[in-house]
């Protein structure tokens, strides 16, 4: 069977971003920071030379709550970091929408006027708008895969 777990990858990205008000680059130093349980700064500024350059990244998301100390520095150790429970959670709705093994909450088509003002939008973005029909196509996926695992767990009736 033919994995496609990337077929989608542009609008769980797009939907993350606006979500969590990420950049692709948070995103993607978020990502890489995943499977590593701590690190120290040497680490993430590895990752951070091969992405566009914002020396205030790592302030920020330390900052923003992306990052947290878990051991600080003392003598001759280093300060090492790990990923906050808030970056997790992120990685681990990408990885289920991914994976199809959860919809996307549903998406309203239209807000109140006041809704959208307390937001500081006026109205949807046109990406919004095109990304909600790409959501809507994943989440008819994800419920058809569902529904296809319920008839497979069913016991079949006894034959006599």
């Amino acid at each position: 069977m033919k994995s496609n777990y990337l077929k989608y990858w542009r609008v769980v990205r797009q939907f993350a971003k606006r979500k969590w008000d990420l950049s692709s680059a948070d995103l993607d130093i978020i990502l890489f920071l995943y499977s590593e349980d701590y690190f120290g700064r040497d680490r993430f500024d590895e990752f951070e030379s091969i992405i566009s350059w914002d020396s205030k990244r790592f302030k920020r998301l330390l900052t923003d709550g992306w990052i947290t100390v878990f051991r600080p520095r003392s003598g001759n150790q280093k300060t090492l970091y790990q990923l906050s429970w808030k970056a997790s959670q992120v990685v681990d709705f990408i990885y289920d929408k991914l994976n199809h093994s959860v919809p996307f909450p549903p998406i309203k088509r239209k807000q109140h006027y006041v809704t959208r003002l307390k937001m500081g939008e006026r109205t949807f973005r046109y990406n919004d708008r095109i990304y909600r029909k790409m959501i809507e196509e994943m989440n008819a996926i994800v419920k058809k895969e569902n529904l296809e695992r319920i008839k497979q767990q069913q016991p079949r009736p006894a034959q006599e």
